[in-house]
């Protein structure tokens, strides 16, 4: 039973904002638990990029790496989700059992909320892409479309457009506004009205958007802005934690968040975040956990002298 080895931190969430803190949190001797249900946002991509002297590797490939490290340090990793987390710190798993913690550290991530359009989840991660910095130069100088389903959609296109000459932002549900629609034209960005019914997939590859009319515009890759959910599964609201009106917890510059002996680090507090930066985020959140414990340790030992 788990409940009987307490441990210094609970990390929950093993993708690169928690692996990097287990890492660090290990090293400094500190008894750590991961716990991760092995789903991760990115498992779809066939390669990351953007990470210093791991751009190009698969995904699993970093997270198989980062295990292999942290276990060096018997850091424990625990297959498993947990269901809610007490004040003590008792962390209850799916599988019924339990684990003491003396910190929390919540790196579960974030979730895509995507339009249900025939296709799209199909071609999630593979030709349907979300970040231009992640993907833009694989497909730099293609012909690319955004697809219009929110405020952040125009932007978007903008920045896309950095990637390639050819770019339609195609209205969809989030029609430009005339300010909009003179920036986009004065950049070469011509806009598609009309509701998208489905990506057109030929040959295991997307060739084209087909709109309503049944017209269908040949695109190689199709960019989009999601609508990004944190994925909590209520932790951090059931500890009281304060939350933006998007749901994200509100952390200082280490993660430390407005419930004492929790912190929240990676994707699940700021969702643009690329691996590179989850992964620093994690470290510095486990440099102040480290902290506050020594803190713990000292006021502890003192009370123990002076007994």
């Amino acid at each position: 039973m788990y409940k009987c080895q307490p441990h210094d931190v609970v990390v929950v969430g093993g993708g690169p904002a928690g692996l990097s803190a287990a890492l660090v949190l290990g090293r400094a001797r500190r008894r750590v638990a991961v716990i991760d249900t092995g789903s991760p946002r990115n498992a779809p991509a066939a390669h990351m990029h953007g990470f210093l002297s791991r751009d190009g590797m698969p995904p699993a490939e970093l997270l198989a790496a980062g295990r292999a490290e942290v276990t060096g340090y018997d850091v424990q990793i625990i297959e498993d989700r947990v269901k809610a987390i007490e004040f003590g710190f008792q962390a209850h798993l799916a599988d019924g059992q339990t684990l003491g913690a003396r910190r929390i550290l919540v790196t579960t991530g974030v979730g895509d909320d995507l339009p249900d359009i025939p296709g799209v989840r199909e071609r999630w991660g593979r030709d349907l892409l979300h970040c231009p910095y992640c993907h833009g130069w694989e497909v730099r100088d293609q012909t690319l479309g955004v697809l219009g389903t929110n405020p952040g959609a125009v932007p978007h296109a903008q920045l896309v457009r950095q990637w390639s000459d050819d770019v339609i932002y195609f209205a969809h549900t989030h029609h430009p506004t005339p300010t909009e629609i003179e920036a986009l034209d004065v950049r070469g960005i011509r806009v598609v009205h009309g509701e998208i019914t489905r990506l057109v997939v030929e040959g295991d590859r997307l060739t084209g958007v087909e709109l309503d009319g049944g017209e269908v515009v040949a695109r190689a890759a199709v960019f989009i802005r999601p609508v990004n959910i944190p994925h909590s599964d209520g932790l951090l609201a059931g500890l009281g934690c304060e939350l933006d009106p998007a749901g994200f917890p509100i952390v200082d510059r280490t993660g430390r968040t407005s419930i004492a002996g929790v912190w929240a680090a990676g994707n699940v507090v700021d969702p643009r975040a690329q691996v590179i930066m989850s992964a620093g985020a994690g470290s510095a959140a486990a440099i102040a956990i480290n902290a506050d414990l020594v803190e713990e340790d000292i006021a502890l030992a003192v009370e123990r002298h002076r007994r």
